[in-house]
């Protein structure tokens, strides 16, 4: 299956702790830029895992901005989770995602979600972004993500070996880990596949 497939319709959870903690931040950062005109705003890392999810818990927002902007490093708000435990959401403004591997088209391809924002206009890295974003480093929560996006069918095995073998072409830096990596990124999404 591919990209547009995967990704034409996507479910966002909106409505979760997190995501209305998200809503508050970014209404936050509105008011501290005092924006009047629009942003984009493109989510990455365990938060956009956690909007397509609604599994998973992290309390930085991973953000790529398409205007040039001074981010607060100051803004944070506590967040109760449905368990009732006490979060602290932050926008963690070292994310740079020249660091992972990406493909080409990945702002482009990324969906929009509405969380009724005045001149926040958010996006959310599709799927299978997300899951290659993951492989240069490939932590534990790293295959935790790319197994909850293929249990849930929103990525595959194919999608994501192919997206990633693209955004080789521009990674700069040692490709022989990257490419185990890679391998055992398309294993874990293949295991999940089986799992749904």
């Amino acid at each position: 299956m591919g990209l547009d497939a995967m990704a034409a319709n996507p479910t966002f959870h909106t409505s979760t702790a997190l995501a209305t903690g998200l809503r508050k931040l970014f209404r936050q950062l509105e008011e501290r830029l005092s924006l009047d005109r629009t942003l984009n705003v493109y989510l990455a890392g365990g938060m956009a895992v956690h909007l397509y999810t609604a599994n998973r818990v992290t309390t930085d927002v991973d953000a790529e901005f398409g205007s040039r902007v001074f981010l607060p490093n100051d803004l944070m708000l506590e967040v109760t989770l449905e368990d009732g435990t006490c979060q602290l959401l932050y926008l963690d403004t070292s994310y740079n995602s020249t660091f992972a591997l990406m493909h080409e088209d990945y702002l482009d391809d990324s969906i929009p979600v509405d969380l009724g924002l005045d001149h926040i206009r958010l996006y959310v890295f599709s799927p299978v972004d997300l899951a290659v974003s993951k492989i240069a480093r490939l932590a534990a929560n790293d295959k935790e993500d790319i197994v909850a996006l293929a249990r849930l069918g929103l990525t595959d095995a194919q999608a994501i070996e192919e997206r990633a073998s693209a955004a080789l072409a521009g990674y700069v830096g040692g490709l022989a880990m990257l490419r185990l990596n890679l391998q055992e990124a398309v294993a874990l999404a293949r295991k999940a596949e089986l799992e749904r």
